[in-house]
């Protein structure tokens, strides 16, 4: 089929499953540069549409190609650097662009991902430490398999193209495939029905190292099962390395074989647990600066406090941070940053950690202005609103210290801390005022 006629039945396909604006926004402006038995390659508009149709449309994108194709192929992309769209965006430039990522033909790894930019946390300290000693030594590891498992978006698959990576840096004639186990599947079906069942085995088992993703896809697929089991055995019993990802713990995994189960369950299972406030705000850091960024710390702080459990919303609420910023032309603060993320997670989870939300409920509920508190103020009713200001933000958010302090009359660390014991101490001794803070948190 012609490559544009593909593609706009592609389009067509997409249109029915998702909204009007978000087609319009997302496929309107993504052409297609070529078109073979194994690939497609998309042209998009900027670095930021790439990622947004990468983390939010992949698995859409994937569907309808098979649907019009008949057999999956891997979707690469070009990044239109002269687009006028990148040069709306403040204080970035085509230098400052990221380069279109590169998938390596035979393992379908995507260089973006490795372990350098692979931002530590207390959650993913042991995977990733876990991830590197496989990396380093690869079927040598007693870290086989290595199967690393969390909820979505925590960077599972980020560790695992990050292993392969490194291990082809180091030895470019290593035998190695990245496949998710969704296209492992379709790969399997395919070769049935085109008689190449041989080929397909022999191109799997004639590896030294293979990576799945997502391998909770395989549920109640008996016969890709079957095959993957034989597989799984043939790969382990010669020494080579294995490393898988799922959603869960193979212990809760429904769907699958007891003796499928026992193989996942042979070697070293890990978790990833959602990341620390701090660890969130090192994401967003180490994005901005990657993508040649200048946000103020405070908008990274309120993103990272607002979306707490998974990094992939984090980023794409960036990414539409930055596409609200250029087209309205408006510097990125708290106000737009607020705006983006109400949209994003809804208005009742920002207002539940917005700073500003407290000390308006403070101040109307004790009768004092906002200008006092935030000032010089040093009244008794208003040094009261401001110490309760401190206190429930403390306790109802995730903030700094010093941010707090910021934000509620730039004040230092010290008399947050002062202000939270304060009110603690007057809540444990007087009623009334633990009463005023209750019906104050109540409302927010």
């Amino acid at each position: 089929m012609e490559k544009q006629n593909f593609w706009s039945e592609c389009l067509d396909l997409i249109k029915q499953q998702i909204t009007n604006q978000a087609y319009e926004t997302w496929f309107s402006d993504v052409e297609v540069l070529e078109l073979n038995e194994e690939e497609i390659k998309l042209q998009v508009p900027n670095q930021y549409h790439y990622e947004w149709l990468e983390q939010k449309y992949r698995h859409l994108i994937n569907e309808v190609i098979i649907k019009v194709g008949e057999n999956p192929r891997v979707v690469n992309y070009n990044v239109n650097v002269s687009s006028k769209k990148i040069n709306e965006i403040p204080k970035l430039n085509d230098q400052d662009v990221l380069p279109t990522p590169t998938y390596k033909k035979n393992t379908q790894l995507n260089d973006r991902y490795n372990f350098d930019n692979f931002i530590e946390g207390k959650g993913n300290q042991f995977a990733k430490a876990a991830a590197v000693s496989v990396a380093e030594m690869p079927g040598q590891s007693p870290f086989n398999p290595l199967l690393i498992y969390s909820t979505p978006g925590l960077g599972k698959t980020h560790l695992l193209q990050a292993i392969g990576n490194m291990v082809q840096e180091k030895n470019p004639n290593f035998r190695l495939i990245y496949i998710t186990a969704e296209r492992f599947m379709y790969d399997f079906i395919n070769s049935i029905q085109k008689n190449k069942s041989s080929e397909f085995s022999k191109r799997y088992r004639n590896v030294d190292m293979l990576l799945v993703d997502d391998a909770q896809f395989f549920s109640k697929k008996e016969q890709t099962q079957e095959q993957f089991f034989h597989l799984f055995n043939s790969l382990y019993q010669n020494g080579k390395q294995i490393i898988l990802t799922t959603d869960r713990h193979p212990n809760k995994m429904e769907g699958f074989t007891e003796r499928l189960i026992s193989r996942f369950q042979s070697g070293l299972v890990i978790d990833i647990q959602p990341p620390d406030l701090e660890t969130r705000i090192a994401i967003l850091m180490n994005k901005a600066e990657h993508d040649g960024l200048e946000i103020p710390y405070e908008v990274l702080e309120f993103m990272a406090t607002s979306i707490k459990g998974d990094i992939r919303t984090l980023e794409g609420a960036l990414v539409n941070l930055l596409a609200i910023s250029s087209l309205k032309r408006e510097d990125i603060d708290l106000t737009l940053a607020k705006l983006v993320l109400e949209k994003h997670v809804g208005q009742r989870k920002v207002n539940q950690v917005d700073v500003q939300n407290i000390i308006k409920t403070v101040c109307r509920t004790l009768k004092v202005k906002e200008k006092d508190v935030l000032g010089k103020g040093r009244s008794m009713e208003v040094a009261l609103a401001r110490q309760i200001c401190m206190y429930i933000t403390k306790e109802k958010t995730n903030m700094s210290l010093s941010n707090i302090g910021k934000q509620i009359g730039g004040r230092d660390h010290s008399t947050v801390i002062h202000a939270h014991k304060s009110i603690g101490d007057k809540m444990n001794k007087d009623i009334e005022i633990k009463n005023i803070v209750t019906n104050i948190e109540s409302q927010i």
